[in-house]
């Protein structure tokens, strides 16, 4: 098997040197997203659509592995402030429904960019 490097046309371009994500076999790692507009490259500051971007620009990169939202497994979340976390949640059960991932969610002292969150994710190739 090879590790093969992920880039999806709809997230942002990685601010960093490294790539949208990997893939080996049918597991999918993603780097971590920040709000970023994929077509503006300009920054979401409100805590619910910067929510919705960051979730929408992981997923893409998910699918450019060959995965999907129901093959999602964990998402590693970082916050600015926990007193986005009720915020955050809403979107967050908006976004997977009844799919339920893994999750941890902890408080950062800061974050690249300014971004008042950030987020990966680890999945797998949907059947």
């Amino acid at each position: 098997m090879k590790l093969e490097e992920l880039k999806s046309e709809h997230a942002p371009k990685a601010i960093g040197p490294y790539s949208h994500g990997r893939k080996y076999g049918n597991m999918i790692i993603t780097s971590g997203q920040i709000p970023l507009d994929p077509d503006t490259n300009e920054m979401v500051t409100e805590i619910k659509a910067a929510t919705r971007t960051v979730l929408n620009n992981l997923l893409s990169i998910v699918e450019a592995g060959g995965g999907c939202k129901e093959s999602i497994a964990k998402v590693d979340v970082f916050v600015k402030t926990l007193d986005d976390f009720a915020a955050i949640n809403e979107v967050y059960t908006e976004f997977f429904g009844d799919h339920r991932p893994a999750r941890v969610l902890v408080q950062v002292g800061d974050l690249p960019a300014g971004a008042k969150l950030e987020a990966a994710m680890t999945a797998f190739v949907c059947d």
